[in-house]
C-alpha cells in the first residue's frame, strides 16, 4: 500500500515540477506580450531553447522583455528629445526675463525722470 502512495506522490511531483518549469519559462513571453514587444515571438522561442540550457539565457530573456514599452519604446532615444525640449523651455525663459528686465529697467528709468522733474518743479517753487 505505501508503494502506491509513494508512486503517486513520486508522479504528482514529476508533473508539478514540469509544468510548473514549463509555466515559469513562459514569464518573460506573457510579459513581452503584456507590453506588445516587438520581439514577442523570438522571445517566446528563446523561452523554449532556454529549457535545453536549463534556464541559463533566462534572466536575459526577462530583462529583453521588460526593456521595452509600447509608448516609450526602448527608453534610450527619448533623451535627446527631452534634452532638446529644456534647451527650449531654458531659451524662452531667458528671453522672457530679458524682457523683464527691460521693462523693468525702463519703469526705474522713467521713475528716476519723473522724480527729477518733480524735484526740480518743487525747487524752482520753492525760489
Amino acid at each position: 500500500m505505501l508503494d502506491y502512495l509513494a508512486l503517486g506522490i513520486l508522479i504528482f511531483a514529476s508533473v508539478t515540477v514540469f509544468y510548473g518549469i514549463i509555466i515559469i519559462h513562459d514569464i518573460p513571453y506573457d510579459i513581452a506580450v503584456h507590453r506588445d514587444h516587438p520581439h514577442q515571438d523570438a522571445i517566446h522561442v528563446a523561452g523554449w531553447v532556454s529549457l535545453l540550457t536549463l534556464h541559463v539565457i533566462w534572466p536575459f530573456l526577462w530583462i529583453w522583455a521588460t526593456l521595452y514599452r509600447k509608448g516609450r519604446g526602448w527608453g534610450f532615444d527619448h533623451q535627446a528629445d527631452k534634452e532638446a525640449l529644456l534647451t527650449q523651455k531654458i531659451e524662452q525663459l531667458s528671453l522672457r526675463l530679458a524682457s523683464i528686465e527691460a521693462l523693468q529697467t525702463a519703469a526705474d528709468n522713467d521713475a528716476s525722470v519723473s522724480s527729477k522733474e518733480s524735484d526740480g518743479n518743487a525747487s524752482e517753487g520753492a525760489h
